[in-house]
C-alpha cells in the first residue's frame, strides 16, 4: 500500500486486473475507487483502455500474452510480478488451468516489456519472500529478491 499510497492519489478511481483480493480491498478502505476486471484479459483486453489508472497485481505471469493489454492501456500503471527464480520450478496448477504461471519474469523482462508497449518505468522497487519454513529454498528466499513492482506512466 505505501507504494500505492505513494504514487496514485487518495480517491482516484482504479481499474485493479484480476479478481476482487485482498490488496483491491485495502485499497477501498483507504479511500480508492477500485472495479476488478470479471473477465479474460487476455481476449477482452480493450476494455481496460477506458481506464486511466491500472493496478496489476500479479497477473500478468497468468496471461497468456500480457503484450496485449498493456499496448491497449495507456495512464498511469501500477504492477508486480514475482521474478524468476533459478532454484525454483514455475508455478503450476494441475486442477486449475488459470491458476498456472505462463511467464516467469526476470527484472529486466518485464522491464521490456512494458518499454516494447510504450510504458515508461518512473519508479520500482524489489523484496524478499521470506518463508518460516526449513529447508535450502526457505532460506535462499531471505536473500533473493522475489517481487518486483513498478509505476510507469504512458
Amino acid at each position: 500500500m505505501a507504494f500505492v499510497n505513494k504514487h496514485i492519489n487518495n480517491g482516484d478511481a482504479i481499474i485493479d486486473l484480476g479478481a476482487d483480493n485482498d490488496l483491491s480491498r485495502l485499497m477501498r478502505r483507504g479511500g480508492y475507487i477500485v472495479k476488478n476486471t470479471k473477465f479474460d484479459l487476455d481476449v477482452d483486453y480493450h476494455a481496460v483502455s477506458f481506464y486511466n489508472v491500472i493496478t496489476a497485481f500479479e497477473i500478468f505471469e497468468h496471461m497468456f500474452a500480457p503484450f496485449n493489454v498493456l499496448n491497449a492501456s495507456s495512464g498511469t500503471l501500477i504492477a508486480s510480478v514475482p521474478l524468476k527464480l533459478w532454484f525454483a520450478k514455475a508455478y503450476w496448477n494441475d486442477k486449475d488451468p488459470l491458476d498456472c504461471h505462463y511467464h516467469e519474469f526476470e527484472k529486466k523482462q518485464f522491464d521490456h516489456l512494458l518499454k516494447r508497449t510504450g510504458w515508461t518505468i518512473k519508479d520500482s522497487e524489489t523484496w524478499t519472500d521470506p518463508h518460516r519454513e526449513l529447508g535450502i529454498r526457505p532460506i535462499l528466499r531471505l536473500f533473493y529478491k522475489r517481487y518486483y513492482i513498478v509505476y510507469a506512466t504512458k
